[in-house]
């Protein structure tokens, strides 16, 4: 299971962007036309309020973002599955960095909504060729509708790295390498995303990545590759208990449901809850 340890840090959403307003949305700028998607949600007292569900920026309010918001053009739309989109966003800014595991604030001239997608390509892929890449899953959130029914090549949009570990920075905070064991569930294989890469991973580093794909409702026959690889049914408590060990840490991702339903089992089983990593952020 892979998600993002939680960590809180002091500084808030409306903070960062007023401090930040003024260096990078200047009047004359093109990322000038997003400044309301970017101070939509931020009263005059400086508070944030709501009369509906929390969306990304409330639900990641305390959570360290780097102050660079760079413009960003959509270079590629591929269908990654029936209902996601991998889009392929060409970076402006040479400044702007990111580390694996990281997500994005996703701003969209004309939406008031921000968006909030983790980033699904590597820091090579930026380093050598400028590009960021990131799959979005088709729902009615106003970000990812857009980049589904409105979202063209040369559209453009502005984005900004949010950090669960910024703050640790320099501070040896470093783990040894060991080995990753992925479970990853979805409806049927043609939902199991980047499949292709994680068996390649999986041959290029024996012993120490390894995944077992669940499915809960595949209607067609599975391919050779996959099969040997391959579960029918839900993660369940005698998957994950042959894991325990007093060194293993567990990373959760998914929707709340499914974060609450795997926590419970891995408190079932033994797992201490200051091994278990997860965010609710939908």
């Amino acid at each position: 299971m892979m998600a993002h340890a939680t960590i809180y840090v002091g500084c808030t959403v409306p903070q960062l962007l007023r401090g930040a307003q003024s260096r990078i949305f200047p009047s004359h700028s093109p990322l000038g036309v997003l400044r309301h998607s970017a101070f939509c949600y931020c009263t005059g007292n400086g508070t944030i309020k709501s009369k509906r569900k929390m969306d990304h920026l409330e639900r990641t309010a305390n959570n360290f973002r780097q102050e660079v918001i760079t413009q960003a053009k959509v270079c590629g739309i591929t269908n990654e599955s029936e209902t996601v989109k991998r889009l392929r966003l060409a970076i402006a800014n040479k400044d702007f960095t990111f580390k694996a595991g990281q997500w994005v604030d996703f701003f969209i001239p004309g939406v008031s909504v921000v968006g909030g997608f983790s980033i699904c390509s590597s820091p090579g892929l930026l380093e050598r060729e400028g590009i960021l890449e990131l799959a979005v899953k088709h729902t009615a959130h106003p970000p990812a509708h857009w980049i589904h029914t409105e979202c063209t090549l040369d559209s453009e949009v502005a984005l900004r790295v949010g950090d669960l570990h910024g703050y640790q920075e320099g501070k040896g905070n470093r783990h040894k390498l060991g080995t990753a064991k992925l479970y990853y569930s979805a409806k049927n294989t043609s939902e199991l995303l980047f499949k292709k890469n994680i068996l390649g991973l999986m041959k290029a580093f024996p012993g120490k990545i390894w995944c077992c794909f669940h499915v809960t409702q595949q209607r067609s026959q599975i391919c050779k590759e996959l099969q040997p690889h391959i579960t029918e049914g839900r993660i369940s408590e005698k998957d994950l208990e042959k894991h325990v060990s007093n060194d293993t840490s567990w990373y959760i991702c998914g929707p709340p449901p499914m974060i609450e339903s795997i926590s419970k089992l891995l408190t079932n089983i033994g797992v201490p809850r200051n091994r278990v990593f997860f965010e609710k952020w939908w």
